[in-house]
């Protein structure tokens, strides 16, 4: 194929608009059921977790206040009762 056989393709149309920068805009961070989680929101651990490099487990129906969102929607920030700078996926999370 030459040069002029592609000449009938319109590259600027929209269809090939790859401009992913309003999709990191848009995300949302929610817990295992699909509620929508912000800054401050308390959250429930919906089972036992092992906290690598300590040797605290985290048991299931613990209490989280104050979580921080970050820049990953699939993960928070917080402080549980014996660990500081926390952070833990949403899958393992339930709004409280």
């Amino acid at each position: 194929m030459n040069e002029e056989d592609y000449s009938d393709y319109d590259y600027d149309s929209e269809y090939y608009n790859y401009d992913s920068g309003d999709a990191t805009d848009t995300q949302v961070t929610k817990d295992c059921n699909g509620n929508e989680l912000k800054d401050g929101d308390s959250v429930t651990l919906t089972q036992d977790l092992k906290v690598k490099g300590t040797s605290v487990n985290l048991k299931r129906g613990t209490l989280i206040k104050n979580i921080r969102l970050t820049d990953d929607p699939e993960e928070v920030e917080c402080h549980a009762e014996k660990v500081k700078n926390l952070v833990l996926k949403t899958k393992f999370l339930k709004k409280h």
